[in-house]
């Protein structure tokens, strides 16, 4: 079935979910339109910045997208080739990604094939914990496009559409909803190293999402609870590559980086009691953790932001961490944007805006040697984590080498001191 004209819900109570208006696809199927529907646009709020409240077909303003906050609804790669395994659609546009990723996407949209009532599409039970290991052979099976039965092809379509680009599913465990990531073939075990990795992040005054491992016949698996959902709760999440955007012109190229997300942060975060300071301040180090454990897929989708209230006219706060571990790939650049150094992987470059953060340059230097302190005790945590010897002598090359290291060692937070400056005497004094 095709679908050239779908429904977007809001889902932040699911009990009683909200008629927000209706999708429709564009630009010669490469594109999905939303426009509100009249009651959203007398109760609703704008679900971003670049989706305001007016009664209007509202395009998309980059090509191969959907418009604003919607185009975080569909999947990423992995979600996609799911959708094209499980319920191979006759055709394959944005549209069809959104329809067939079900109910349990990221945030609090969800897509119906009705005005009237939230249709979904139609799921099974989420896995739970204790069906980890039959859940990784079908999902190993999708990646090598081997066949899969009527049973597989149930319990993976139960969660196994949701984004990014390596294998993963949902299960549930203990009532609530987790993200499994899978082992990939990578020649390091990189879900114990992703738990690893966060779990170091969070000694450093980083607030990550909760994670566990997961024992599995000859490899582990990474259990990820939800930042998204509060018991029953669904909250309304946009990527950072969608609030930047919403403040970019259209069809120029968005500054998709850290200082851009903290001057995001500043202007619409929470203002009260200095939460939007605090985020800003933890957003940079965010970045100086990324670039000293050699995290450099640290892209647009792999930062997000929770909508707080969103019906009160909602502000922003900086979700948890995620998707945080040490790439090993020596590339020496980030995806996001740094400092003026653009996306070089140097702390001097973190150092070069650190006032966009909230800091001045003491300051941040003083979080620069809070970071390092940390990262210099990473092979300890890792190996306490399980991490075997062979893999952290492989982390070794890239962490311990130069030019981490040797950022590590020669970082001097004495030359970010500003020298004191002797008020003038006033002649007329």
């Amino acid at each position: 079935m095709r679908h050239d004209a779908l429904y977007l819900w809001f889902l932040a109570n699911p009990i009683a979910p909200r008629y927000v208006g209706r999708l429709r696809l564009v630009d010669a199927g490469k594109g999905v339109s939303l426009q509100y529907g009249a009651d959203w646009l007398s109760t609703g709020f704008a679900l971003s910045e670049d989706l305001l409240l007016v009664d209007m077909e509202q395009l998309p303003r980059w090509k191969g997208m959907a418009v604003g906050a919607v185009d975080d609804a569909r999947p990423d790669r992995w979600g996609e080739r799911v959708i094209q395994c499980i319920d191979k659609p006759a055709r394959l546009s944005i549209m069809e990604y959104l329809f067939y990723a079900g109910d349990d996407r990221f945030g609090a949209l969800g897509v119906s094939t009705s005005a009237d009532a939230y249709v979904p599409r139609a799921k099974s039970p989420l896995p739970r914990l204790a069906q980890a290991q039959h859940l990784s052979e079908i999902v190993q099976k999708v990646s090598t496009k081997e066949p899969v039965n009527d049973a597989e092809r149930r319990m993976l379509a139960a969660g196994g559409s949701f984004g990014g680009a390596k294998p993963k599913a949902l299960i549930e465990i203990a009532g609530e909803q987790w993200i499994i990531k899978f082992f990939n073939n990578e020649p390091i075990d990189v879900p114990l190293i992703e738990h690893a990795s966060m779990t170091l992040a969070s000694f450093a005054g980083i607030t990550v999402a909760q994670t566990q491992v997961v024992p599995l016949v000859g490899e582990h698996a990474l259990a990820v609870r939800r930042y998204d959902r509060h018991g029953t709760t669904r909250i309304h999440c946009i990527s950072a590559g969608t609030a930047l955007r919403a403040q970019t012109v259209a069809g120029q190229d968005a500054e998709l980086g850290y200082p851009g997300l903290a001057q995001l942060l500043r202007r619409a975060g929470v203002a009260e009691e200095g939460l939007n300071l605090r985020d800003m301040q933890e957003l940079f180090r965010r970045m100086v953790f990324n670039i000293l454990i050699d995290n450099t897929d640290d892209h647009e989708k792999n930062h997000a932001l929770m909508v707080i209230a969103p019906t009160r006219q909602g502000k922003y706060r900086l979700a948890p961490a995620y998707d945080v571990l040490t790439t090993n790939s020596g590339q020496g650049y980030q995806e996001f944007i740094v400092g003026n150094a653009q996306r070089d992987s140097t702390l001097s470059n973190a150092m070069s805006q650190c006032e966009l953060f909230g800091f001045t340059p003491p300051q941040a230097a003083a979080e620069v040697v809070r970071v390092i302190q940390v990262v210099d005790g990473w092979r300890k945590h890792f190996a306490a984590c399980g991490v075997s010897w062979a893999d952290l002598d492989s982390l070794a090359q890239r962490i311990d080498a130069d030019p981490l290291l040797g950022q590590r060692r020669t970082f001097n937070p004495a030359d970010y001191v500003s020298p004191v400056r002797l008020r003038r005497r006033s002649p007329f004094s």
